[in-house]
C-alpha cells in the first residue's frame, strides 16, 4: 500500500537526492563511485530493488551515462550520480542525449577542482561546464538546490522537467548541501505531481518519432512496444534517420531550443527576500545563499536596504527574473565558490545598469555569513 501521509526524518542531502527520484519514479540507476556524490549511489543499491527498479555499477563514468540513456529509451526514468572529474567524462554522452532528446537525470555534487582538486571540499565551479561543457549548440536544464528538503525537491522537478521536455537535466549541488543533515517532512505521494513523458496518439505506421506535434516535443514511445525509430547523435530528419538537408537541419536545432525556451516563464524559479526597497541585491544559490540570507538578515537589523534572491534554476539563466531585480537595485553582490561563473551572466543582463560585485572563494572552505556582511556594509553608498 502506497504511504498517502506525510512523515518527519533526518535526512542526510544525497539521501534526500534518493527519496526524491523514487519518489518520482526513477527505476533505473547507473554510477561509480566517487567523492562526494557517492552516497546516492550507495543508497539507490540498497532502495532501488525495493521499488522495483534496477541498480548497476559500471566501469566508469561513460558507461554510467550510456546505460543511462539506454534504460530511458527503454520507458525507464533513469538517473546517475556523479562529481566534477565523472561530470567531465559524462560530457559526450550529455551532447548525445540532447541531440536525441534522451530523458536522464544526472547529479553533479561539485567539489574543488581543476582536475583531482581537493575531493572533500565543496565547490560551486561546474556551473559553465553545466552549460556548456558539450560541445555545439544545444539547450540544458540545470537546478541548484539549498537545502536537503530542495534537493529532494529539485530532483522530483528534474525528473518531471526531463520528461516533460525530453531532455537531460542537470542537479548542481555543493558537497555542503549533499552532505548537510537536516530534518525534513516528507511530501505525502498524494501531493506530488508526477509527469510522464508524451506518448503517441496515432498507430505505429504513422508514427513520426522527430515530428513536432505543435509544442516542440516529440512523442516518446518505449522500445519494445510496436513504435519503430532510429537514434542517432546525427543530425537527423523526423524519422530519426541522418541527414544533412538545410531545411531539416536547422529546424532541427531550431526545435531543440524553442521547446524550452517556449516556456521560459514557467522557468523563473526563486525565492526572494525585501527585494522591493533594497538599494543593494545580494544573489546567490546552493550552500552560499544560505550565508547570504543570515547576512542580509542581520544587514536589515542594522537598518541597512539590503534584500536577497535565491535562483533555484541556474540554466536556462532567469534574465527576466535578473533584469527586474537590477531594475530596482542601485548595487549587486554575487557570492559563490568559483572564480567568478554566475555572476558573468549577472553582469551580461546588467549591461552596466547598476554596480555588480563579487566575493569569490575558491580554497575549498564555504563563506560566511560574516564575509557576506562585511561586504555589503563596505558596499553602502
Amino acid at each position: 500500500m502506497r504511504k498517502l501521509t506525510q512523515e518527519q526524518v533526518l535526512l542526510q542531502g544525497n539521501e534526500a537526492c534518493v527519496k526524491g527520484a523514487l519518489m518520482a519514479g526513477c527505476r533505473f540507476f547507473a554510477g561509480y563511485p566517487i567523492t562526494p556524490a557517492t552516497e546516492v549511489m550507495e543508497i539507490m543499491a540498497q532502495e532501488l530493488p525495493k521499488a522495483g527498479g534496477v541498480f548497476i555499477q559500471m566501469e566508469d563514468e561513460i558507461a554510467s551515462l550510456g546505460a543511462v540513456i539506454g534504460a530511458s529509451l527503454a520507458g525507464a526514468k533513469s538517473m546517475t550520480a556523479t562529481s566534477g572529474p565523472g561530470f567531465s567524462l559524462m560530457q559526450e554522452h550529455i551532447g548525445f542525449a540532447c541531440m536525441a532528446e534522451v530523458p536522464c537525470v544526472i547529479v553533479d555534487v561539485m567539489r574543488a577542482g581543476p582536475s583531482t582538486g581537493l575531493p572533500t571540499q565543496p565547490s560551486q565551479a561546474d556551473v559553465m561546464q553545466a552549460r556548456w561543457g558539450t560541445h555545439g549548440d544545444h539547450p540544458i536544464i540545470a537546478l541548484a538546490p539549498a537545502s536537503v528538503y530542495e534537493f529532494l525537491e529539485l530532483t522530483i522537478q528534474a525528473f518531471n522537467l526531463s520528461e516533460r521536455y525530453r531532455t537531460p537535466v542537470i542537479i548542481l549541488v555543493d558537497e555542503v548541501i549533499a552532505h548537510l543533515r537536516e530534518g525534513i517532512i516528507l511530501p505525502a505521494l498524494g501531493d506530488i505531481e508526477i509527469e510522464e513523458r508524451p506518448q503517441p496518439k496515432v498507430p505505429p505506421e504513422w508514427y513520426l518519432p522527430y515530428g513536432d506535434p505543435g509544442s516542440g516535443v516529440p512523442p516518446m514511445p518505449p522500445f519494445g512496444e510496436g513504435y519503430r525509430y532510429h537514434v542517432t547523435g546525427l543530425y537527423h530528419d523526423v524519422r530519426g534517420y541522418p541527414t544533412t538537408r538545410i531545411d531539416e537541419v536547422e529546424p532541427l536545432i531550431r526545435r531543440l531550443f524553442s521547446k524550452i525556451s517556449k516556456d521560459f516563464e514557467r522557468l523563473q524559479w526563486f525565492d526572494s527576500f525585501h527585494t522591493d526597497d533594497a538599494t543593494i541585491t545580494v544573489i546567490s544559490y546552493g550552500c552560499v545563499a544560505r550565508a547570504a540570507f543570515q547576512a542580509v538578515k542581520e544587514a536589515r537589523e542594522q537598518g541597512l536596504k539590503v534584500g536577497f534572491v535565491k535562483l533555484k534554476i541556474l540554466w536556462p539563466f532567469m534574465r527576466r527574473t535578473i533584469t527586474k531585480i537590477l531594475a530596482n537595485s542601485q548595487k549587486v553582490l554575487v557570492p559563490e565558490m568559483n572564480i567568478g561563473q554566475i555572476s558573468r551572466e549577472v553582469k551580461r543582463v546588467n549591461k552596466g545598469e547598476c554596480e555588480v560585485a563579487t566575493l569569490n572563494k575558491v580554497d575549498g572552505t564555504p563563506i560566511t555569513p560574516p564575509e557576506i556582511l562585511k561586504m555589503l556594509e563596505e558596499m553602502q553608498p
